[in-house]
């Protein structure tokens, strides 16, 4: 049998608070939202920002962690992978939904002074915290979503 990847990486900006629940057995579940941007040249030359919306999910300890540190505004780093599922509503009608199963995830800096990266992921089961900076508590308003990427961490 060969080996397959579903392997997704992201930074952008946090666009809504997150979303917490406990399933019946009592493991936590986290779900937010998250802007991506990107820019393209439309037919006429011009430069067209775009803005890619994507749904995160969280389980476990990392979701405690994201419900503790992570706020509307903030900028973060994610690893995971994309998971596709369907519902059905009240009318018949099914709704398809994507979602990054997120696996790893790092708070990224603000840009407005207040410290470097720090972060939190889940390899092994266990929470880490990134050596640099720190992971929450107040900080400066996050920056606007059209700067530039230039402290990617790979």
């Amino acid at each position: 049998m060969s080996r397959s990847l579903n392997k997704v990486m992201l930074i952008g900006h946090v666009g809504s608070d997150p979303e917490l629940r406990s399933t019946t057995s009592g493991s936590r579940i986290a779900k937010l939202s998250l802007a991506t941007n990107r820019t393209l040249q439309d037919r006429s030359g011009q430069q067209q920002e775009r803005t890619d919306w994507h749904r995160l999910t969280f389980f476990g300890k990392l979701a405690d962690l994201v419900e503790q540190w992570v706020h509307k505004g903030n900028r973060i780093y994610v690893e995971g992978r994309v998971e596709y599922s369907q519902t059905h509503d009240d009318q018949g009608g099914t709704r398809y939904w994507t979602d990054i199963v997120v696996n790893e995830m790092v708070m990224l800096g603000s840009g407005g002074g207040t410290g470097g990266e720090g972060g939190y992921g889940t390899r092994g089961g266990s929470p880490r915290k990134a050596p640099e900076g720190h992971a929450g508590g107040e900080s400066a308003p996050a920056p606007p979503l059209s700067e530039p990427d230039d402290d990617l961490p790979f």
